[in-house]
């Protein structure tokens, strides 16, 4: 969904190749310092973001607190290299550019600002979906390996399912974008619109 899109599987993807090799040389104190630094910079982010004023300091802040959400995850999955870990760092990237995304969205009104936050929601909800599709996928994969047929077959199978239900949320998210711009129109231009969000979403 524009620019507040985030691949998630290509995320997992370098995720699943760079926090092992990172976690063998990260103590503890390693971590812990880091930690730190990430708050530090927090800290600093937000001291700059007080000259500002209104919605632009909003914005400001929501991406300090982005930016130290999706580095903390990171951290996390570098020092504890999981499928788990990786998913959250997708989430917190996810959650980091839909805050900012809907601040943004206060810069407008009316159906411009309704459709605006409706585009923010359904790209967190694509980034979600493909995130926690591909952490099935994942378990369900380790899960196959190694097992019987029908074991294999069974773990094969939730993941499968698993893609299916994020295409199914990505396709809810889809409409309510489509038909929260038809509510800018009225009469048969409403309920032309309408109609044809629900076709192309398969909506009874």
């Amino acid at each position: 969904m524009k620019s507040f899109t985030i691949n998630a599987v290509a995320i997992a993807a370098g995720l699943s190749f760079s926090t092992v090799a990172a976690a063998e040389s990260m103590s503890k104190a390693q971590y812990e310092s880091a930690e730190k630094g990430i708050e530090a910079d927090l800290k600093a982010a937000r001291a700059g973001c007080d000259s500002l004023a209104g919605n632009t300091k909003a914005i400001c802040v929501a991406e300090a607190k982005g930016k130290a959400n999706v580095a903390k995850a990171e951290l996390q999955a570098r020092y504890q290299p999981t499928t788990k870990h990786s998913h959250s760092v997708m989430v917190a990237k996810a959650d980091a550019a839909y805050a900012v995304a809907v601040d943004r969205c206060n810069d407008k009104g009316g159906n411009d600002k309704d459709v605006c936050v409706k585009e923010a929601k359904a790209a967190k909800v694509h980034a979600i979906a493909d995130a926690t599709a591909w952490m099935e996928t994942a378990k369900a994969d380790a899960k196959a390996k190694g097992t019987s047929a029908d074991a294999n077959a069974k773990a094969k199978a939730a993941g499968t399912e698993a893609r299916q239900d994020a295409t199914a949320d990505k396709r809810d998210a889809d409409y309510a974008v489509a038909r929260e711009k038809c509510d800018v129109l009225s009469g048969e231009a409403k309920d032309g619109c309408v109609k044809d969000a629900k076709a192309r979403f398969g909506k009874n």
